[in-house]
Formats: C-alpha cells, sequence, structure tokens
C-alpha cells in the first residue's frame, strides 16, 4: 500500500493498492475529519483489499468505480455484497461493458461479476466521501462511460485509464474513441490546472502540468 498524499493537514488521504495481474491502481481514499472513505475500482484480489482498509482503520462508506473494465470493477459487486456499500458509478454509458463482465473474466483469468451501480454518474455531478466532495467529470474515449473524481482543495484527481505518465489510455477497445480521449483530457482536464496531482490507472503518479509538457500525445507541443 503506497499512500500518496500524507501532508498532515490535508484534508484527503489516499493510498494505492495494486490489484489483478493486470497491476490495476485500486484507490482507498478518505477524509481526515470523519475517517470516513471510499475504494475506488476494486477489480479484484479482495482480501488484500480488505486488509489494507483493516490496516488504514478507515470507516468505508461507498465504492466509485472510473468505468467498466474488468480490472478495474471485476469484483466491485462482489466486495459491494460482502460489506453491504453502495456503488457510485461509471457513467451509463459503459453499461455494455459491466454487463460482459463475467465473460470477460473467462477471457483474461480474472473474476469478474455483473453488478448493477446505485448510481449512474454524469458530468458535472459530484460525490461526497465524508466531509469531501468530489467532481464528478465524464471523460469518454477510453470507454464511452469514464469518469474522472477530482477533490479540487488537495488539488488531486484519480482519473483511470483516460491519461497516464507519458502516455494517454488505450482506444482500440470496442467503443472506444481517440479524438474523445484527446478531448476529454484537453477540454475537461487541463482546465484544473497544472498543480493538480493524480492517480492513474496503471503506473506511477503525476501532475496534469507534467504531462502538458511531456506527454507524447497530450501535451501542448505536441498538439500544436
Amino acid at each position: 500500500m503506497t499512500e500518496t498524499t500524507d501532508k498532515p493537514k490535508s484534508p484527503m488521504r489516499a493510498a494505492i493498492l495494486p490489484v489483478t495481474p493486470l497491476q490495476q491502481n485500486c484507490s482507498l481514499i478518505w477524509c481526515t475529519a470523519t475517517n470516513k472513505a471510499a475504494i475506488i475500482d476494486p477489480g479484484g484480489d479482495l482480501d488484500k483489499l480488505k486488509a489494507a482498509i483493516a490496516k488504514a482503520g478507515v470507516d468505508l462508506e461507498k465504492i466509485l468505480i472510473t468505468h467498466g473494465h474488468i480490472d478495474h470493477c471485476g469484483e466491485a459487486g462482489v466486495l459491494a455484497k460482502e460489506l453491504g456499500l453502495p456503488i457510485e458509478g461509471p457513467h451509463e454509458d459503459d453499461r455494455f461493458w459491466i454487463a460482459r463482465l463475467d465473460e470477460d473474466g473467462q477471457r483474461y483469468g480474472i473474476n469478474g461479476s455483473v453488478f448493477e451501480p446505485d448510481r449512474w454518474l454524469a458530468d458535472g455531478d459530484t460525490v461526497t466521501v465524508g466531509d469531501l466532495t468530489l467532481d464528478v467529470v465524464h471523460c469518454p474515449g477510453h470507454t464511452p462511460g469514464h469518469v474522472v473524481f477530482i477533490h479540487r482543495p488537495s488539488k488531486f484527481a484519480i482519473v483511470g485509464d483516460v491519461l497516464f505518465q507519458g502516455s494517454i489510455g488505450r482506444t482500440d477497445f470496442p467503443m472506444g474513441n481517440h479524438q474523445d480521449l484527446l478531448d476529454s483530457i484537453t477540454q475537461k482536464l487541463w482546465p484544473y490546472g497544472n498543480d493538480i496531482t493524480f492517480i492513474p490507472g496503471h503506473g506511477p503518479t503525476s501532475t496534469f502540468g507534467h504531462e502538458r509538457q511531456t506527454n507524447q500525445f497530450v501535451s501542448d507541443a505536441a498538439l500544436s
């Protein structure tokens, strides 16, 4: 478990919990004022996740999902039932992906279980975790219903497979769209500011500013 926000006075803290053979960055975030927490994209390895939650000593209140790919939400429904938690997200345009989790699980050798979120999310919505309020940004391209969660006061985002350090999400899956992804990043994420630190769906953290300077796909220079 790697903690990424450890400032004593930060209203939010976050830990990265890689899961599944694809090493997907499941995230545990919590409100420091209330100790209420959410787990984002629990794709698998539930015993590992439950142990990490217990070690952190937080009060888990919900599950958040960025998109419907199996490494991000394959066992979200199972965890929700075990712990009696609601699921929020992704956008309903990813219903197609969630409906095929059983099938994709067999294909990738990862446990997958179809579920119905308690709340589908849309662009401009917010989600709460304790006293925290996170913006919901609909960022299609990698999948049509992908959403990103941004906590403005902490200048912190969980972006799923939209953006990575030095790269962007694949768009060759069914219903992916490369131009939509570029537009999502440049028109919806960049306006939040260069000083936003983000956890991607895989790999190390980065900042929007660093990617605007260096990312071969979406830097200002690459798109000029």
